[in-house]
């Protein structure tokens, strides 16, 4: 199994940027379809990016699409989610996660996930 673990959420302001790291290790992570998917507090979590183990294809749920960039760094085993133009609708926890199947926006495909980071955005 895969460790996951997030960085880099923080407080700002609508309209900055932010960019989540996250950095796995285990079972030959870099051989796993990443996403990120963000919950807010007694919501279903939501599938935001995702990305292919090569990492020449993308994924992103409409809400976040050309503000969004999902990327990865295979040799450091890490994924990035470069988040800009935030708006207070993005405040939520953002998970890392992979997925041992086929790029996807299915949330429920992504089976293991890190602890989270939080981003909030004011307005």
């Amino acid at each position: 199994q895969v460790q996951l673990v997030e960085s880099g959420g923080g407080l700002v302001q609508a309209g900055d940027s932010l960019r989540l790291s996250c950095a796995a290790s285990g079972a030959t992570p870099s051989h796993f379809v990443m996403g990120w998917l963000r919950q807010d507090p007694g919501k279903e979590p939501d599938f935001v990016a995702g990305i292919s183990w090569t990492g020449d294809r993308t994924t992103y749920a409409d809400s976040v699409k050309g503000r969004f960039t999902i990327y990865r760094d295979t040799a450091k085993n890490t994924v990035y989610l470069q988040m800009n133009t935030l708006k207070p609708e993005d405040t939520a926890v953002y998970y890392c996660a992979d997925s041992p199947y086929a790029l996807s926006d299915d949330r429920t495909l992504y089976l293991y996930w890190g602890q989270g980071t939080q981003v909030t955005v004011s307005s």
